[in-house]
C-alpha cells in the first residue's frame, strides 16, 4: 500500500498495513412556531472538481464534492427553524441527498427509488424540512454511496440550540479516510469484493476537513466544544486525548448525561457522531498527541494539540456542560412489541452460505454477501422487512451473527440503546446508528411516530451495498 511520506512520518506502525495520517479540525410532527418565518434557504452543487487532500509536493486529487469543497459546505441553523437545500447535480450519474439523523418527512429523506426519483444529471431537486432536533448532523448521498461518499460527497449540519452551553470555541470536525495511489489520486477499485465481503473499503490517508494537517492550536484554560462526524466508508475510530479528558455531551446529535468515554477512547463507527467538551487544561507551550488506537498494532497519530505560549485563563471555566432534551417521544418498554433482527453474511464465518469460500462468489458479483434475517437486498426498493404501526412503541433486539462491525442505522428516527449481550446500558443514549462488534447482541427501542418506508441498514458503504439493508415501514395511523 502506498505511503504519503510527508504526511506520515511519524505514523509509521500505522501505515505498515491500513491508514495515515491527521486530524483539524411533516408528516408526523408538530411544525414548530418559528419555522412560520420562512425557511432558510441553501444551495449544493454536486460535481467533479479538484481537492488538496495532501501536502505538497503531491498534486491536488480529483474528487467529488458539494460546492466545489471536501467536505461540504456547513449547513447550519437554529432549532425550530425550516430549511430549504436545492441540489443541483452536475454529475454524470444521478445523485440524492440524505440528511443524516434528522428526522424528516419521509419524501424528504434522499433515498433513491423509495423517497424519491433519483436526481439526474443536470437536474435539481428542492428538499424542505424542519430542523426539529439541535444537534450534529451531516448531509451525504444515498445512491451508489459507496463511491459517491468514497469520492468526497458529504458535508456536515449542525443545528443549534437555543441556549447552547457556555464555550470559548466551537470546532467541527469531519474525520474521513482515502484511499490514494502514489500520485495521490483515488483508487478506483470501489465495491471490490476484498472490502465488501469483509472490513469495507479502509483507505490509507486519513483527513479532517478534507486536509492532512500536524497540530491545532488551543490555549491554557480554553474550554472547546468539539463536533465529530465521522464520514468514512468504512474506518471506525478509536480517539484518546493524551493529557486531556473529554466529556461526551451528545451522541449521534442526542444529548446525553455528560461523561468520560470508556477507556477514555472516544469511538465512532461510519456515519456516527459525538459532542464532546474538552478543557484545555495543559501549560503554555506544551504539546500532546490525539492518537486514533482502534485497532490493534495498527495505532496512529493523529496530530498533536499544541499549547499557545500564552494562556486564556488562568483554569476552565466552570459552567455546566448538560445539554437540553430535544423533543423526543420516550418508548414505553413496558408495552413495546418485540421484533428479532438477525445480521449475517459476510467472509471468515456466518450467514447464508457458510464461511468464506460460500461468498466468495456471490462477493464477486456484488450482491448476497451480507444479509439481514437471511435476506440480501438488491437494490432500493424491496418488501418491508417489518410493519409497524405508527405512534406505538418497539423494542428491536439485534443480534450481529458475523465476525465484522456493524454500525446499524434506521432513517427517520432516534433510538435508545438499551442493552449490549444483556446488560443494560449505562445511559440509555439515545442514537441513530448502533456499532454492533462481532457476534454482539442490543437492543434498541423507540417510538414509531414518522410514517413512511425508511431504510435500516449498515453503514459501512460496502455492506450495505453487498446486501446489508432493509425496510422498515411505518404504517399511518391516519
Amino acid at each position: 500500500m502506498h505511503r504519503f511520506t510527508k504526511a506520515v512520518s511519524s505514523r509509521r506502525a500505522f501505515l505498515a498495513s491500513t491508514g495515515a495520517a491527521a486530524l483539524l479540525a411533516g408528516t408526523g410532527f408538530t411544525l414548530p412556531a418559528s419555522a412560520q418565518a420562512g425557511p432558510r434557504e441553501f444551495r449544493l452543487r454536486a460535481a467533479s472538481g479538484k481537492a488538496r487532500l495532501v501536502p505538497a509536493p503531491y498534486p491536488d486529487t480529483a474528487v467529488w464534492s458539494f460546492n466545489d469543497s471536501v467536505p461540504g459546505p456547513e449547513i447550519r441553523v437554529r432549532q425550530g427553524e425550516r430549511v430549504r437545500v436545492l441540489v443541483e447535480n452536475a454529475l454524470a450519474e444521478e445523485t440524492t441527498v440524505h440528511w443524516h439523523g434528522l428526522r424528516v418527512t419521509n419524501a424528504m429523506d434522499g433515498v433513491p427509488h423509495l423517497t424519491q426519483r433519483p436526481i439526474a444529471p443536470g437536474e435539481t431537486f428542492t428538499y424542505e424540512f424542519d430542523a426539529l432536533d439541535a444537534g450534529t448532523f451531516w448531509y451525504h448521498p444515498h445512491q451508489r454511496g459507496f463511491e459517491q461518499v468514497g469520492r468526497g460527497l458529504y458535508g456536515p449540519l449542525i443545528i443549534e440550540e437555543a441556549e447552547p452551553v457556555e464555550v470559548d470555541r466551537e470546532v467541527t470536525w469531519v474525520l474521513d479516510d482515502w484511499r490514494l495511489l502514489k500520485d495521490a489520486s483515488i483508487s478506483n477499485d470501489f465495491g471490490n469484493m476484498m472490502d465488501t465481503g469483509m472490513a469495507g473499503r479502509i483507505g490509507n490517508t486519513v483527513t479532517v476537513n478534507g486536509r492532512v494537517p500536524e497540530t491545532f492550536v488551543v490555549r491554557s484554560g480554553e474550554r472547546i466544544r468539539l463536533r465529530l462526524i465521522n464520514a468514512a466508508n468504512a474506518r471506525i475510530f478509536g480517539l484518546e486525548f493524551a493529557g486531556h479528558r473529554p466529556q461526551i455531551v451528545a451522541l449521534d446529535g442526542q444529548p446525553v448525561e455528560p461523561h468520560a468515554p470508556d477507556g477514555n477512547r472516544l469511538v465512532l463507527g461510519p456515519a456516527m457522531r459525538a459532542d464532546v467538551i474538552i478543557d484545555m487544561t495543559g501549560d503554555p507551550g506544551t504539546r500532546f498527541q490525539v492518537t486514533d488506537a482502534f485497532y490493534q498494532r495498527l495505532e496512529y497519530r493523529l496530530l498533536d494539540l499544541v499549547y499557545a505560549d500564552t494562556a486564556l485563563r488562568d483554569r476552565p471555566m466552570d459552567a455546566p456542560i448538560a445539554l437540553p432534551a430535544n423533543p423526543l417521544t420516550e418508548p414505553d418498554p413496558a408495552v413495546s412489541e418485540r421484533h428479532a433482527v438477525r445480521f449475517g453474511g459476510g467472509m471468515m464465518g456466518g450467514g447464508m452460505g457458510g464461511g468464506m469460500m460460500g461468498r466468495m462468489m456471490p462477493g464477486m458479483r456484488h450482491e448476497g454477501v451480507w444479509d439481514i434475517n437471511g435476506v440480501a437486498a438488491r437494490g432500493h426498493v424491496m418488501d418491508p422487512m417489518l410493519t409497524l404501526t405508527q405512534d406505538r412503541s418497539y423494542i428491536l433486539e439485534l443480534t450481529n451473527d458475523t465476525a465484522w462491525h456493524h454500525p446499524i442505522h434506521l432513517h427517520g428516527h432516534s433510538f435508545r440503546v438499551l442493552t449490549r449481550n444483556g446488560a443494560p446500558t449505562r445511559f440509555r443514549e439515545w442514537q441513530d446508528t448502533v456499532l454492533m462488534r462481532p457476534r454482539e447482541r442490543v437492543e434498541i427501542a423507540f417510538v414509531a411516530d414518522n410514517p413512511g418506508d425508511w431504510m435500516f441498514h449498515c453503514h459501512i458503504l460496502e455492506h450495505q451495498a453487498g446486501g446489508m439493508m432493509g425496510v422498515i415501514r411505518v404504517a399511518s395511523s391516519a
